[in-house]
């Protein structure tokens, strides 16, 4: 006699995450995360250094990064001392991190015109460095915090396979053009010359459907999706025009979903801001999920789900400005709304960005008891329930 009782704990959080993709209700609502360095800090500080938010808090859905740098250079280390260092990334970009800044600043890139952008020649995609060997690079490298000492994707992967459902990742065509040109840079040249620009960026799209398919080659099936990073919008909405978007930046989205649902892994949506302009476009591209759902954008997954309904799934929108007040009744109120848009599936429960170090880690681990609590299907939310 069988059993459909999954086998170990990455198991059942993979049948807990793809069911929430495909609108379906398991047993119970999954988490997932992502953190802030300082916030992780300050956990170390309270818990000891050898804490690890994923396995503290048992969450489902980890994502790792492969090396997505045009060229496979690792990162060169500029200037350091006790206050700040100033690298150089296989993107050609010169990036500082300083101390007393929250964020690293981007100083210089080594493509700045059209001359430049079209003689710009990307290092193979199934480069075996960017899979297996442990060479910095920068999504991984330079974010919050400069960290040049990873282990490599492929040991990455492997070291939480067996904890966790393991989500790889892509950058889609604008992630790119942006680390490779500069944001104002870019969005001039758009407006200047936008079909010359149109073809640079067909051209990222093949770069990157290559990434995707070596990657999940070199994880061996272990990946169970795609995190597609997409930031192509602010608090207000589109960076550019959404018909200029669909028109040039969809078919590159498409290639790259095509790309994961020809291995069957699910796409998960990374982009900041208001890019509600694109939804529809974004799901005809083939986009199974849309993060991170921003409330100080004016996002709301509550309301999200009643206009899309299954045509859609959402990861994310917890605000970290009411966990930040440390307030339980308020983090409370807002957990257990939120939770509505699970109803059905549809619903990976996640904050609306990063958790940053003015949320106590008390607070974060109340968010992950409501979760738990009251995240069981079939749902109770009382008082909450719309």
């Amino acid at each position: 006699m069988t059993s459909d009782k999954p086998a170990s704990p990455a198991a059942a959080k993979t049948a807990r995450v793809l069911a929430a993709l495909d609108h379906r209700e398991l047993d119970r609502v999954p988490v997932g995360e992502f953190f802030w360095t300082n916030f992780v800090r300050r956990c170390q500080k309270e818990y000891g250094p050898a804490f690890s938010p994923y396995h503290h808090w048992d969450l489902d859905l980890i994502v790792v990064n492969p090396n997505m740098d045009p060229h496979v250079t690792g990162i060169q280390v500029l200037e350091k001392d006790d206050d700040h260092i100033v690298v150089k990334t296989g993107f050609g970009a010169v990036i500082e991190s300083r101390s007393d800044c929250p964020m690293p600043a981007f100083r210089e890139f080594q493509t700045q015109t059209y001359e430049q952008m079209d003689a710009l020649v990307f290092d193979d995609p199934a480069d075996d460095r960017r899979y297996h060997h442990a060479l910095a690079d920068q999504i991984n490298g330079v974010g919050d915090a400069i960290n040049l000492e990873l282990p490599s994707f492929v040991d990455r992967v492997k070291s939480v396979a067996d904890d966790f459902c393991v989500f790889g990742s892509i950058c889609e065509p604008h992630e790119m053009i942006w680390r490779i040109m500069g944001t104002d840079n870019v969005l001039l040249k758009l407006a200047e010359e936008p079909q010359r620009m149109a073809g640079f960026i067909e051209r990222l799209g093949e770069f990157l459907e290559g990434i995707v398919h070596a990657q999940v080659k070199a994880a061996g099936g272990l990946l169970k999706g795609l995190y597609v990073w997409g930031d192509v919008a602010y608090d207000h909405g589109m960076f550019f025009s959404p018909a200029y978007w669909r028109e040039v930046y969809q078919p590159q989205v498409k290639r790259i979903c095509d790309a994961a649902h020809s291995y069957g892994l699910k796409t998960i949506y990374h982009g900041c801001g208001d890019a509600r302009a694109i939804y529809d476009g974004l799901i005809e591209a083939g986009v199974d999920c849309y993060n991170p759902l921003e409330a100080k954008a004016g996002l709301d997954v509550v309301e999200l789900k009643r206009q899309f309904g299954r045509r859609w799934a959402f990861n994310g929108n917890i605000d970290v400005r009411v966990l930040a007040t440390n307030d339980r009744e308020k983090v409370r109120r807002e957990v257990l709304r939120k939770l509505n848009a699970a109803r059905g599936g549809g619903y990976i429960l996640q904050s609306d960005h990063s958790v940053p170090d003015n949320v106590a880690p008390a607070t974060y681990d109340y968010v992950i008891r409501l979760a738990r609590e009251f995240g069981t299907y079939p749902l109770k939310l009382g008082e909450f329930d719309e």
